[in-house]
C-alpha cells in the first residue's frame, strides 16, 4: 500500500513539474520576465535542435491571418516540437495584449507548443560573421531592410540552434523527414523560404560569410534565394531533378520543387481560385503561398470554396474559425518580410 502511494505521489510530482516547466517557458516568451530569463527560456527550448522557426522583422504586433495559419499548421504537424515565432515588435517589457485588440497574437500564444520571443538581432548575430556587418550598417538608408534583415536572421538562428526555418506564408501539411536540407524553387535554383540544418552546420557559416562578401541591397533576392543558390553551386555540382526524386549533395538534401512549390510563383493566383478537382499535394511537405506576389490583396473568404480556404479549414482550423470572415468582412493577406519569396 505504501509503495502504491509513493508511486502515485511520484507520478503526480512528475506531472506537476512538467506543467510548471511548460508554464515557465510560456511566461518567459510572453515578456513577463527580465530579458536574461527570456534568453534562458529560448536556449532551453531550442537546445534539442528540433525547433520550427518563424520571423517577423517589422514592428507589427498583430500577425495577419496567413501568418497565424502558417504558425498554427506547423504546431499541428509538429506537436512534439517547439514552434518559435521571433517578433521584432515584441520586447521584454511588452505587456500581454488583449484578445480583442490582438486576436491572432492571443490565439497563437494559447497554443501549447507555440512560443513568442523578442527578435534581438544584435544578440542573435553575436558569434557569427554577421555581427560586424550589423554593427556598422545604417539601417535607415538600406533598401528592402525588412527583407534583408529577415534573410540574415534566418541564417543566424538556424546556424546557432538548428531546426527548420519557414516563411510565414508556408502552410505545413506533413512532417519534413530531413535534417539538413534546402528547398528547390525550380531546377538548379534554391529558395530560402524553407530550410533546415543541424546546429553549426558549415554550409550556413559559409552562407553568412558570402552574405557579407557579396552584400548588395539593391539587387532583390541577392541576400536570400540567390545566396543559397550561389553557395549550393559551390558546395556541389547541381543537376536537374529526375522525376520526383530529391538530390543529395554531401550531407545536404536538395528537395524537389514539388515538396514546397507545387504551384509556382507565376501561378500563385490559383490558390485563390475554385478548383473542379483539388490537388492532393501527396508529394509535398508544405505549401508556399507566394504572398509577396499578392499585390492585388486577394482574400481568404469564408464560404468561397477556394483552394486556400479549404487549406485553412484543414490545416489551420483555429485560424479559420477565429480570424476568417465572410464576404462582407473579408480579411486580406498583408505583405510582410517573413513571406516574401
Amino acid at each position: 500500500m505504501q509503495k502504491k502511494l509513493q508511486l502515485s505521489l511520484s507520478v503526480t510530482l512528475l506531472f506537476a513539474c512538467g506543467f510548471l516547466y511548460r508554464f515557465i517557458l510560456k511566461s518567459s516568451c510572453l515578456s513577463c520576465l527580465p530579458s536574461f530569463k527570456s534568453q534562458q527560456g529560448l536556449e532551453t527550448l531550442l537546445s534539442h535542435r528540433r525547433g520550427i522557426v518563424f520571423l517577423e522583422t517589422s514592428e507589427r504586433m498583430e500577425p495577419t491571418h496567413l501568418v497565424s495559419c502558417a504558425v498554427e499548421s506547423a504546431a499541428k504537424i509538429y506537436p512534439e516540437r517547439p514552434v518559435v515565432f521571433f517578433m521584432k515588435g515584441l520586447t521584454d517589457s511588452t505587456p500581454m495584449p488583449s484578445n480583442s485588440t490582438y486576436p491572432a497574437f492571443s490565439f497563437l500564444s494559447a497554443i501549447d507548443n507555440v512560443f513568442l520571443f523578442p527578435l534581438d538581432m544584435k544578440r542573435l548575430f553575436e558569434d557569427t560573421p554577421l555581427f560586424s556587418w550589423y554593427s556598422q550598417i545604417n539601417t535607415s538608408i538600406e533598401r528592402n531592410w525588412l527583407y534583408i534583415s529577415s534573410d540574415a536572421s534566418r541564417l543566424a538562428v538556424i546556424w546557432k540552434y538548428g531546426g527548420i526555418y519557414m516563411d510565414t506564408d508556408v502552410i505545413s501539411i506533413r512532417p519534413i523527414p530531413e535534417e539538413n536540407f534546402l528547398a528547390a524553387q525550380a531546377s538548379r535554383f534554391s529558395s530560402n523560404g524553407v530550410f533546415g540544418f543541424l546546429p553549426q552546420h558549415p554550409f550556413l557559416w559559409k552562407c553568412m560569410e558570402n552574405f557579407i562578401e557579396h552584400y548588395n541591397s539593391d539587387i532583390w533576392g541577392n541576400q536570400g534565394p540567390d545566396l543559397m543558390t550561389r553557395m549550393l553551386r559551390v558546395w556541389c555540382k547541381l543537376e536537374d531533378f529526375q522525376e520526383l526524386s530529391d538530390l543529395r549533395c554531401l550531407n545536404i538534401s536538395f528537395l524537389h520543387p514539388q515538396r514546397f512549390y507545387p504551384i509556382s510563383y507565376s501561378e500563385w493566383r490559383r490558390y485563390y481560385e475554385v478548383w473542379d478537382r483539388e490537388p492532393s499535394f501527396n508529394d509535398s511537405y508544405a505549401l508556399h503561398l507566394w504572398n509577396y506576389m499578392n499585390h492585388e490583396g486577394r482574400a481568404v473568404i469564408r464560404g468561397s470554396n477556394t483552394l486556400v480556404e479549404n487549406l485553412y479549414r484543414k490545416h489551420c482550423p483555429g485560424t479559420y474559425r477565429h480570424l476568417i470572415q465572410g464576404p462582407e468582412g473579408s480579411v486580406t493577406g498583408e505583405l510582410g518580410p517573413g513571406n516574401k519569396e
